[in-house]
């Protein structure tokens, strides 16, 4: 968690979910450049640990330990799990904040589509959701009723991301501008990563 100790001068409450593989601690570190005092920022860990797959069984002790949001077995079982642990997270700290503050919901690659599952349930009242390196759960309702219309979305896409190709970013926006969904759309030169001036920029714009 970053951000001030006293609950009254959080102007903003963050919630970030951090991608494949990481860990919310190393994730969260990416966030102190708008840890400006204002904004109380948490990055809850996803609940399946491992050991990089890469390390020989015997050298697991020493090997890079990360976490999933979800895998293919029993996906659906575990994306309940994962919406049940975040609702849990927004319910613990939306009391410690003024009833007025305004949330903010990030996920970086495989927690993107954690994020948007998340917002899209309607249960959490996020005034804005931020795709980073991936785009929102395929399986959404983007329809006129869906509860994510109430939420302010944004995808933000490194023009040098190893994961999304041209190819793929134009057919993912043709995809949600055909339902009509209103959304923007970022892009800054960089990689499959967080980028400093986006996320400030981002910041800046207060919700």
């Amino acid at each position: 968690m970053l951000g001030p100790a006293d609950p009254a001068a959080v102007r903003e409450l963050w919630i970030v979910l951090h991608g494949y593989g990481q860990l919310a601690a190393e994730f969260l570190a990416g966030f102190a450049p708008v840890d400006d005092g204002s904004r109380l920022i948490v990055a809850p860990e996803a609940l399946s640990r491992f050991y990089d797959a890469r390390s020989a069984m015997e050298e697991h002790k020493e090997a890079a330990v990360g976490a999933s949001w979800m895998t293919r077995e029993d996906r659906l079982h575990e994306i309940d799990d994962h919406l049940a642990w975040l609702q849990q997270v927004w319910e613990a700290y939306r009391p410690q904040v003024p009833d007025d503050t305004p949330l903010t919901v990030l996920g970086f690659s495989q927690g993107a589509t954690a994020a948007s599952r998340w917002v899209a349930t309607g249960h959490v009242a996020a005034r804005r959701l931020i795709c980073w390196g991936a785009s929102l759960a395929p399986e959404l309702d983007l329809g006129p009723d869906a509860p994510l219309r109430q939420t302010a979305t944004s995808i933000v896409v490194g023009s040098r991301d190893r994961f999304a190709t041209p190819e793929r970013i134009a057919a993912e926006r043709a995809r949600i501008e055909a339902t009509g969904f209103p959304m923007s759309f970022l892009t800054f030169a960089g990689g499959h990563r967080l980028d400093d001036p986006t996320l400030t920029r981002l910041a800046a714009e207060r919700t």
